[in-house]
């Protein structure tokens, strides 16, 4: 079954072609950081408008680069939330549209469920059953995994995600959106122990997160470290690394402790933060100890990307799981009132 993916939650128009006996056939991802990167974060109007400028001439070029014709096409699947909800309209509407022109169903997917189920798309991939932890701008949950719509929270953030609190974070330090990047490139440069941040609610029974105290410490730091108006660049680079081992040392040990809770041994890690080189590391490291291992996606995959959706789609369609006649975007929309697969196989 061929079926069209579109991703368009947020700042990133991906599309992609997978066919379920093939793989992954193209994909083309278009990021608008050059466009909001002097207003410091998203702009929800103009996330949209580019959406419409930049997803049509992706699906031409993906289908050119697979070698497909538009006929040959069997499903399209697009991102129906959470997200902004003007861009997850363009997408939508979109999808729609091209599968009613073609004859084909088209299916809203959940947009985390993509994350969680991209590194299926690589040949050394999970088995069910398995944690996973999605860890984004928007989210940082841990998830445990049956099957493919077979989902229980064990815990979530209270308050900032932990790739929001980077770009927050970077924010402090004068350094430009998106702001994660930067602040693990600056984390390479800094010096060990200079400070030690605190690592929040690791203390606590539970797998719930909370980002918003570390995000004080950082800032009391930053205004300590200032002097005369200016924070100098070592400062920045040793508070960049302090804030980086707190985030990775709270992600590792809610990790560990999710797996022993659900006497499980394989993790997954999926969303923009888990391209993260020393938080791969360190979970590497970590689960080695105890027997267990963990899985990513490609680089690519980490952040917003079509083959993702087109992923997650396929598999539902195949299923036989098609959008009600009236099916609307969701920009909140809970992962665990996805429905399991009625049929099909996974592809």
């Amino acid at each position: 079954m061929l079926i069209l993916g579109l991703e368009t939650s947020c700042d990133e128009t991906g599309v992609a072609l997978y066919d379920t006996e093939r793989g992954l056939l193209a994909d083309a991802l278009f990021s608008q950081v050059d466009i909001h990167v002097e207003y410091g974060g998203v702009v929800p109007e103009l996330a949209s408008r580019d959406h419409i400028r930049k997803t049509l001439p992706l699906v031409e070029e993906v289908l050119a680069r697979a070698g497909c014709a538009a006929s040959q096409i069997e499903g399209v699947a697009y991102t129906a939330g959470p997200g902004l909800v003007g861009a997850l309209m363009v997408g939508a509407t979109l999808a729609r549209a091209l599968a009613w022109g073609w004859g084909v169903p088209a299916l809203g997917v959940h947009h985390m469920e993509g994350h969680l189920l991209a590194p299926m798309l690589e040949e050394d991939h999970p088995e069910y059953p398995f944690v996973a932890l999605l860890v984004s701008g928007g989210h940082t949950q841990l998830v445990r995994v049956d099957a493919i719509g077979q989902y229980r929270i064990l815990g979530e953030s209270l308050d900032d995600a932990a790739g929001e609190a980077f770009d927050k974070v970077a924010k402090m330090l004068g350094l430009p959106y998106p702001g994660g990047p930067h602040v693990a490139r600056l984390a390479q440069r800094g010096t060990p122990g200079r400070f030690t941040f605190p690592r929040p609610m690791v203390n606590r029974p539970g797998l719930d997160f909370s980002f918003s105290g570390l995000k004080t410490h950082t800032l009391n730091t930053v205004a300590e470290c200032t002097v005369a108006g200016e924070l100098s660049e070592q400062d920045k680079c040793d508070i960049a690394l302090a804030f980086e081992e707190a985030v990775v040392a709270t992600l590792v040990i809610k990790c560990r402790r999710a797996l022993r809770q659900e006497q499980l041994k394989t993790l997954v890690i999926a969303g923009g933060v888990s391209a993260n080189t020393n938080l791969r590391e360190q979970l590497s490291r970590a689960l080695a100890k105890e027997g267990g291992r963990v899985f990513y996606p490609a680089p690519r995959f980490c952040t917003d990307n079509g083959a993702m959706i087109a992923y997650a789609g396929a598999q539902r369609l195949l299923a036989g799981q098609v959008d009600a006649a009236a099916s609307p975007v969701r920009p909140r929309w809970p992962m665990e009132e996805l429905p399991p697969l009625t049929a099909g196989v996974e592809g």
